[in-house]
């Protein structure tokens, strides 16, 4: 199992990174690169459970479970996979369901005189074929990239 890293400097305190980060109308627009539509049901409060949604082909809404393992605001907060959506229905029993069960997210925040540092760890349950984690890698430069570009205008 391997660890995947990102992270990218933005020219902006940690309370504005973090609420465009994580906030309700702005997740989305940062998170498109993934998916489309991509969007979160739920918050982010410790043991809360929040659903990570996209429209699939036939327009009903798929995604994954994960429950907020840890939520330093401003500073870091730690989701867990559990689970997943298909076609508008939670499923955190089958087996399809539980191949991720267990990955986790982590998102920090550092500051770096007056600009803010996102690091961002995942680590997953199993190892990623390479031609998906290059991609994987790219989509997250992307977004990135994006969340740097809504934070500082």
């Amino acid at each position: 199992m391997e660890k995947l890293d990102f992270s990218i400097v933005i020219d902006a305190p940690r309370k504005k990174v973090w609420e465009v980060m994580l906030g309700k109308k702005t997740y989305p627009l940062w998170t498109a690169v993934f998916m489309p539509g991509s969007h979160f049901v739920g918050d982010w409060s410790e043991e809360s459970k929040i659903l990570f949604l996209a429209p699939d082909e036939s327009g009903k809404m798929s995604g994954t479970v994960f429950q907020v393992k840890e939520n330093k605001p401003y500073e870091f907060v730690s989701i867990e996979n559990i689970g997943m959506v298909e076609e508008g229905k939670e499923d955190i029993t089958s087996k399809e369901a539980t191949v991720y069960a267990g990955a986790l997210e982590n998102y920090t925040l550092k500051e770096l005189n007056g600009s803010t540092e996102v690091l961002i760890e995942q680590f997953p349950v199993r190892d990623i074929p390479p031609d998906y984690k290059k991609m994987y890698q790219n989509m997250w430069q992307e977004a990135l990239k994006k969340l740097k570009d809504l934070v500082e205008k």
